[in-house]
C-alpha cells in the first residue's frame, strides 16, 4: 500500500492537472459569438483581456437554454454575455440586492431597465438573504462581490442564509460559481472591508456548509505577482489581482 502522504500528493496533482485542463478547454462557438457580440459596449470589451470571459463561461459550463443568475451584476458585464450565450431558450436573472439601494442612490444610480437588445434578461430586486427566482436555475454566478457580503454596507449579510437561498434556487446538480479577489491564506475575513479581498478557504467553508460540494477550481485569473496586500483599486494592481474561481455543485439527489 502506498504511504498516505504519497496518496495525498497524487490526489493534489490530479486536482491541479484537472484545473489546468479546464483552463485550456476549447471555447464553443456560442460562447465565442456571445463575447464577440457587436452590441456589447466598447468599455466592456476593453476589460476582456483581463477578465477572460470566454474561459469563465467554459469553466461555469454555461450553455444554450440555461437559466442563470448573475448575482450582483454591477454594470452588467457578464449579464450581457450570459444573455447571448444561453440564447432565446435560456434566461438570465440579474439579481440586485436591496442592500445596495442606499449606495446606488448616493451615486445617482437607479435600478436598470429592460434592454430590448437583451430580451431574455430579467432584473430581480430583494434582500440578498431572501434570494428567490421565478424558476429553478442551472447556474448562480457571482464575480468579485462575495467579499462585499461580509461588509458593513451589506449589514453584513448572513452568509448562511445567502448560500442556503442560492442552494434552494438551483436545480439538483446545478452549479454555483464564486470568483473573487484573493487574500493571503489564513487571513479569514480581515481584509474584506479594507482591501476588498477574501481568504478563499472561508468561501469554501461557508458555501459547503450550505450543502454544496466543491466541484472544481480554475487558475485562469491567478497572478503569482500579486502580493495580496494592496487594496484591489490600487493602481499598482487594479485589474490584475490574484483571483480564485471556485465551482460548487448542488448534489443531484
Amino acid at each position: 500500500m502506498k504511504p498516505i502522504w504519497l496518496m495525498a500528493l497524487g490526489g493534489a496533482l490530479m486536482w491541479a492537472n484537472a484545473a489546468c485542463a479546464a483552463d485550456a478547454a476549447p471555447v464553443p462557438d456560442y460562447i465565442q459569438a456571445a463575447v464577440a457580440n457587436p452590441d456589447r459596449p466598447a468599455a466592456d470589451k476593453e476589460h476582456d483581456a483581463a477578465r477572460k470571459p470566454a474561459a469563465m463561461l467554459v469553466f461555469a459550463g454555461i450553455k444554450p437554454g440555461d437559466k442563470v443568475v448573475d448575482l450582483i451584476p454591477g454594470s452588467g458585464y457578464f449579464t450581457k454575455i450570459f444573455s447571448k450565450a444561453v440564447g432565446p431558450t435560456g434566461h438570465v436573472y440579474a439579481f440586485i440586492p436591496s442592500e445596495l439601494d442606499a449606495m446606488m442612490a448616493k451615486h445617482g444610480h437607479s435600478l436598470p431597465k429592460a434592454d430590448p437588445k437583451y430580451p431574455n434578461v430579467t432584473y430581480l430586486h430583494m434582500p440578498v438573504g431572501k434570494l428567490t427566482t421565478p424558476e429553478p436555475v442551472d447556474v448562480v454566478w457571482t464575480s468579485q462581490n462575495y467579499h462585499d457580503l461580509h461588509d458593513k454596507f451589506f449589514g453584513p449579510a448572513n452568509l448562511a442564509d445567502v448560500n442556503k437561498a442560492i442552494f434552494n434556487a438551483l436545480k439538483p446538480g446545478g452549479t454555483y460559481i464564486v470568483l473573487d479577489h484573493s487574500a493571503p491564506a489564513g487571513s479569514g475575513l480581515s481584509d474584506t472591508e479594507t482591501l476588498h479581498r477574501i481568504d478563499e478557504a472561508v468561501v469554501k467553508s461557508e458555501v459547503t456548509a450550505a450543502g454544496f460540494v466543491l466541484d472544481g477550481e480554475s487558475n485562469a485569473l491567478r497572478n503569482k505577482n500579486d502580493p495580496r496586500t494592496a487594496k484591489v483599486f490600487d493602481p499598482s494592481i487594479r485589474g490584475h489581482t490574484d483571483q480564485f474561481i471556485l465551482k460548487f455543485r448542488k448534489p443531484a439527489k
